[in-house]
């Protein structure tokens, strides 16, 4: 069966070569924990690939047998420029890895439509103080979920897209008057459903420690596969872990191995797993 490689080497080695076409998979993580950096260190190995593949042989190796590179890499924010996130991110990575791999990455900033109902200061995320039709225009603006829904209909077949984050659409709920809690899971339900048509693979963050317990419960269910990042003892120090929550296509080949559970660490090629530790 042809997989879609999550460009983590240890991870795509494991599990036969990565996820199955058309997989969302949510990023569930403590703050600090490796999520972000998992999120961030996808799309540029991935993008790496086309860009440099030398490079790429370099920092990630040979692909497994059943792994097929998605045809494109995109990067979605709600809240942050790509100068941002330029700035943010190359820090945890060699700087020629990162600006190599950023050239196959397509990053698409959507903070103007994000912000553009909040208080917060026209300025502070657009390039343009408001005018006057834009006030007038204010609450005629499209809607973040439509305006997200239609990019990814545009870009998402046979890709690798990644959203950032879940976490900013729950945080807006209560302040828009168009984003509503059933709303979001509505639009991860119905993702899934499309995503298997349109192959690919689809990662998505999530800070877990923001939302309450059930509706953590139902954004894991609306997802195929679900990686959480939290931290563990490991004796005398605490450990950055990866545990496999569940992933449809996945997780009965690592149950079948003993294997839920995988230390992690992060080098100058950003995230991968160190040790994989076996449950008994």
């Amino acid at each position: 069966m042809v997989r879609i490689p999550f460009g983590i080497r240890q991870l795509d080695t494991t599990i036969d070569g990565g996820a199955p076409p058309g997989s969302v998979v949510l990023l569930s993580g403590e703050a600090g924990a490796g999520a972000r950096e998992f999120m961030y260190t996808s799309p540029l190995i991935t993008g790496l690939a086309t860009a440099d593949p030398e490079l790429f042989d370099l920092y990630y190796g040979d692909l497994p047998a059943a792994a097929e590179l998605p045809e494109a890499v995109h990067y979605i924010s709600l809240t942050a420029s790509e100068a941002q996130f330029r700035e943010e991110a190359s820090r945890a990575f060699e700087s020629e890895l990162f600006e190599t791999g950023m050239e196959a990455v397509e990053y698409h900033d959507l903070s103007t439509t994000y912000f553009h109902v909040s208080p917060v200061p026209r300025q502070w995320y657009a390039d343009r103080a408001p005018s006057i039709k834009d006030i007038r225009t204010r609450d005629d603006r499209e809607e973040l979920l439509t305006v997200l829904g239609d990019l990814l209909s545009d870009h998402a077949a046979n890709n690798l897209v990644v959203i950032d984050s879940l976490t900013d659409l729950i945080t807006a709920i209560g302040d828009r008057a168009d984003i509503e809690w059933a709303d979001v899971t509505f639009f991860l339900k119905g993702l899934q459903k499309v995503a298997h048509d349109w192959g690919g693979l689809i990662l998505t963050y999530l800070n877990f420690e923001t939302i309450s317990e059930e509706r953590n419960g139902q954004l894991v269910d609306a997802a195929d596969g679900t990686l959480k990042f939290e931290w563990a003892s490991g004796g005398s120090t605490l450990a950055r872990t990866m545990v496999v929550k569940q992933f449809r296509g996945v997780l009965s080949q690592l149950e079948s191995e003993d294997i839920v559970r995988f230390e992690t660490e992060f080098t100058d090629a950003g995230f991968d797993i160190s040790d994989v530790r076996k449950i008994r």
